[in-house]
């Protein structure tokens, strides 16, 4: 049976032209080697989860605090999403209902800190989120932020910078986290740094978190006061949103979340955060968490010695961030030039980048989907060789274009597709 989701045929009947975009999105995963840093294939199970009744409850309020009713088996799953994330991490507390890592972020801000108030979080030119200060998003637009950065000569995060910062600045919130930082955050440094000028210390665990619910990355429960994370990425859970904390913290986070914030929380997507929890648990998962690891510091090898630069000289995690302006392209040329050899990733910028934000100098590469697929150590190898190709462009490409597909028909990410 050909694997598209529940109740295929009907879809098929009912609206042909999105049945088309699926199998077409399938056909998609199926011929190219999918390199997102932020992307993974869930588990048949999460799909169910995600695409069941649940999706129909109207559930405003919290278990045993509804404002509906006929919520007796939604409390029992979002129940069970809590106590698995609290058991999971060792968290005091888990709000498991923001419907993305964005929003996750702004209740968290918001539950400990008030308009104008000063936040500390990391450059996105040099590997933050939007969330964590970008003009254009809220965080920039509501707070006062302070960014930090990485060290010109290193490309690690400059800690003395950071307690410079927080001393001058007094931040009301400290934030850790990034989404193109390949290496480890100093949590315990971090934590010192908050309590010496007394702010609460946030950490953005998005990218991050699958590694630490396998045990392959430092943990930040132990230091943070509240940790937010999304539950699509190495985690290999639906698109969506949660937050741990200090019990302290507790009911204040729960407030921004509902009503300040959202109203219904979306039932489906909670059961099947419920469903991952429980798949990351398990001692399986803490082996996939080291192979995408592994795999991640086999490519980084590999693609130095196709010519690209790996910023900060490798990784520690499932992401690698490349210069390829050694290579004589920008990231965008990159980037369009690998699509067409049929390998998926993004551009991005690198720290002191000389190229605009849209074109930048660099590639953001991650692991966590292809492992899940199967691939070790030797498929990392041939992947380097094929980025390196492709990025000649031309015939070559379509040369590697037909082995990429080879490659991928080997390690399909939903066997029954093939």
């Amino acid at each position: 049976m050909t694997f598209y989701g529940p109740d295929w045929d009907q879809l098929e009947r009912t609206d042909p032209e999105v049945a088309q975009a699926i199998q077409g999105e399938v056909a998609r995963l199926g011929g190219k080697l999918q390199l997102i840093a932020s992307e993974n294939f869930t588990s048949p199970a999460v799909m169910a989860a995600t695409g069941s009744v649940m999706t129909n409850k109207y559930a405003e309020g919290y278990p045993g605090r509804r404002y509906y009713g006929g919520c007796q088996q939604v409390d029992i799953v979002e129940n069970l999403a809590i106590e698995r994330a609290k058991r999971l991490f060792g968290a005091e507390h888990a709000n498991v209902q923001p419907h993305s890592g964005a929003q996750a972020n702004m209740a968290a801000y918001f539950a400990v800190a008030g308009h104008g108030d000063t936040i500390l979080a990391m450059s996105l030119p040099h590997g933050g989120h939007l969330t964590h200060g970008s003009k254009v998003n809220f965080s920039g637009k509501w707070f006062d932020v302070v960014a930090y950065g990485v060290r010109r000569d290193t490309e690690l995060i400059d800690m003395d910078e950071v307690r410079d910062l927080a001393r001058q600045h007094r931040p009301k919130v400290i934030v850790a986290g990034a989404t193109a930082y390949p290496r480890v955050f100093d949590f315990a440094a971090f934590r010192q740094i908050a309590d010496e000028v007394g702010a609460v210390f946030v950490v953005d665990l998005a990218h991050y978190v699958g590694l630490v619910a396998g045990g392959a990355y430092p943990s930040p429960v132990p230091h943070a006061d509240i940790v937010t994370f999304t539950t699509h990425k190495v985690l290999r859970g639906p698109r969506g949103g949660m937050i741990l904390s200090r019990a302290e913290h507790a009911k204040a986070i729960d407030k921004t979340v509902f009503p300040m914030m959202q109203g219904g929380p979306l039932m489906n997507t909670i059961a099947a955060k419920a469903v991952a929890l429980a798949e990351a648990s398990a001692p399986a998962f803490r082996e996939y968490a080291a192979q995408v690891v592994a795999n991640a510091r086999a490519l980084v090898a590999g693609l130095a010695e196709a010519g690209l630069r790996p910023v900060s000289g490798g990784t520690d995690s499932h992401l690698i961030l490349a210069d390829v302006s050694p290579l004589g392209v920008t990231g965008r040329e990159a980037e369009e030039r690998l699509d067409e050899a049929g390998i998926v990733l993004n551009r991005n910028a690198i720290p002191y980048d000389t190229q605009p934000p849209l074109v930048a100098s660099g590639l953001r590469i991650g692991t966590a989907a292809e492992t899940t697929a199967g691939m070790r150590e030797p498929e990392m190898a041939t992947i380097a060789s094929l980025v390196g190709r492709g990025l000649a462009g031309g015939a070559e490409a379509a040369g590697v274009r037909d082995e990429v597909a080879a490659l991928v028909g080997k390690f399909p990410p939903y066997p029954a597709t093939v």
